[in-house]
């Protein structure tokens, strides 16, 4: 069985944020477009379509950490913050961003709320990675053959 540790994340998000844009599982508020992704950044995204690829980011973060909740995922998208000639510091990514990620994919069914430890995936939601994975693999082994032994 394939699983989203088999291949790599960097080839994984974008296929995974294609297929949750094209299921309407997730879609940006009005505000995504305005917003900074942490008090580390200096500028909101360039990319118009960042908000699937943080969500697949999401996804894929709770698979592998099996439980987790909004302020750990925030500090997983944090940075260190520019203070001028004081040293730096860490700082955490939005949790306004991760809190509305996550709502959207409970509301989806591919996370669910776990003994009030934070969230995890649900059954639809391991199908999801595991389909993709195994797709992005069946891919990558037509040019590779030595992945053919990840399917």
């Amino acid at each position: 069985m394939t699983r989203p540790t088999d291949v790599p994340a960097s080839a994984l998000l974008p296929r995974l944020a294609a297929e949750l844009k094209s299921r309407s599982a997730v879609a940006p508020p009005e505000w995504a477009s305005f917003v900074k992704t942490g008090v580390h950044k200096q500028r909101a995204p360039y990319d118009r379509e960042w908000w699937y690829l943080r969500s697949a980011s999401v996804l894929r973060k709770v698979y592998l950490k099996r439980a987790i909740g909004v302020m750990r995922l925030s500090a997983e998208y944090g940075g260190k913050r520019d203070r001028g000639s004081a040293p730096y510091h860490a700082r955490q990514g939005s949790r306004a961003i991760v809190r509305e990620i996550v709502q959207q994919l409970e509301k989806a069914g591919l996370l669910q709320p776990y003994q009030g430890r934070g969230r995890r995936v649900t059954a639809a939601g391991q199908k999801l990675l595991d389909g993709v994975s195994r797709d992005l693999l069946r891919s990558m082994a037509a040019s590779r053959p030595e992945l053919a032994k990840y399917l």
